[in-house]
C-alpha cells in the first residue's frame, strides 16, 4: 500500500503516508482546523519525520560498530523507506518496517520497527515498537519530529477571531519553571547550556527563538507541554513519557513549531564516534522489543 491512508472517529481524522510512516494531517471535524504544519518545500517538506536508528546527526556522519565505519544521514533512514500498512481499521493503523540489505549496508542490525496510530476521542496516539529480530545486541535510536502549524488556520470557525501571529502562541509546560538549553554547534552537541526562564511555565514563542537552531533539552521533568494561544481558545497538549530529551524547533521563517521527543541525541562533538557509547543509545536483545508512545490531544 504506497497510497495515503485516512482514519477517522467523528471527531478527528488523520492523515498518514506510508513513505515514513509519517502523519501529515490531525484536523478537528468539528472545526475544520490541521493542527499539522503544511509541509510547504520552500521552508521544509516534511511534516512529522520518524528518527530511527540515530536522532540527529553522527560526526562527521559516522559511526563506528565491531571495528568498521558505517555512514548514515541526519535522523537515520526510515523518515525515507516506505512502510507496510498492517491491521487496518477505521479509528487505527499498524506501519511496519524491517531491515533488508539497503539498510544492513549502513546499518549492520536486523530489526523491525511498528509505527501504530490510534484514535481516541480528541487525541491520536503514536507508538514505536522497536523489536530485535537479529542473534545479536540491537543498537539504536528513536525520536519523533511532529511540525505543527502556526499560526493555526481558523477560516472554519463560527466565531471570528482576530487574525493571529506567530508570536501570539505560547508553549506551556506541566513542571518546568526553567530550560537548560544545550547549545548546537554544526547540528552535533556543543559544550556550554543557555538558561531560559519561563513565566508561570509558559514559554512565549518567536521566529527568533530558533536562530542558533533547535532547542535542545535534556531529562526535562516535563510530560505534557501545550501549544496554546493568546487570541482564540484553541490549541494542543502534546503528551509524551520515558524520552529523556526533546527537541523544540523550526525552520527559519517557517509557520511551525516541532514538538520532538526523542530517545537518543546527536552527537557529541567530543564523540569517539563508537556507537555502544553514543550518548541516549538504547540495546535491545535479540527476541525482545521495545516501546514508547506520545500522544496529540486537540482543542
Amino acid at each position: 500500500m504506497t497510497e495515503m491512508l485516512h482514519l477517522s472517529n467523528g471527531q478527528i481524522e488523520v492523515v498518514i503516508h506510508p513513505r515514513g510512516a509519517e502523519l501529515q494531517v490531525l484536523k478537528s471535524l468539528s472545526t475544520g482546523v490541521n493542527y499539522m504544519w503544511s509541509g510547504d518545500p520552500e521552508y521544509w517538506g516534511k511534516f512529522s519525520p520518524i528518527l530511527f536508528p540515530i536522532v540527529g546527526a553522527l560526526k562527521n556522519d559516522t559511526y563506528l560498530y565491531n571495528g568498521k565505519e558505517y555512514t548514515l544521514p541526519r535522523h537515520g533512514f526510515a523518515r525515507e523507506r516506505t512502510f507496510l500498512a498492517e491491521h487496518v481499521s477505521e479509528e487505527a493503523v499498524n506501519f511496519r518496517l524491517v531491515d533488508d540489505a539497503e539498510t544492513r549496508a549502513c546499518y549492520p542490525f536486523n530489526f523491525q520497527l511498528d509505527v501504530h496510530y490510534r484514535l481516541e476521542e480528541n487525541r491520536v496516539y503514536c507508538r514505536y515498537t522497536v523489536t530485535n529480530t537479529g542473534e545479536g545486541p540491537l543498537w539504536f535510536s528513536i525520536g519523533g519530529h511532529p511540525a505543527f502549524a502556526v499560526p493555526l488556520l481558523l477560516e472554519n470557525e463560527t466565531t471570528q477571531y482576530e487574525t493571529t501571529q506567530y508570536e501570539d502562541y505560547f508553549l506551556e509546560f506541566n513542571h518546568s519553571h526553567e530550560l537548560n538549553r544545550y547549545k548546537v554547534t554544526g547540528g552535533l552537541i556543543g559544550d556550554g547550556t543557555q538558561h531560559i526562564k519561563l513565566d508561570q511555565g509558559r514559554l512565549p514563542l518567536s521566529k527568533d527563538l530558533f536562530r542558533e537552531d533547535a532547542l535542545v533539552l535534556k531529562g526535562m521533568p516535563d510530560t505534557e507541554i501545550s501549544l496554546g494561544c493568546s487570541k482564540h481558545p484553541h490549541g494542543l497538549h502534546f503528551r509524551f513519557e520515558g524520552f529523556p530529551f526533546f527537541g523544540i524547533w523550526a525552520a527559519p521563517g517557517a509557520d511551525f513549531v516541532c514538538l520532538e521527543p526523542w530517545c537518543g541525541i546527536a552527537d557529541s562533538v567530543h564523540h569517539n564516534q563508537e556507537l555502544t557509547t553514543k550518548e541516549g543509545i538504547l540495546s535491545v536483545e535479540p527476541g525482545e522489543h521495545w516501546c514508547r508512545q506520545w500522544c496529540v490531544a486537540v482543542f
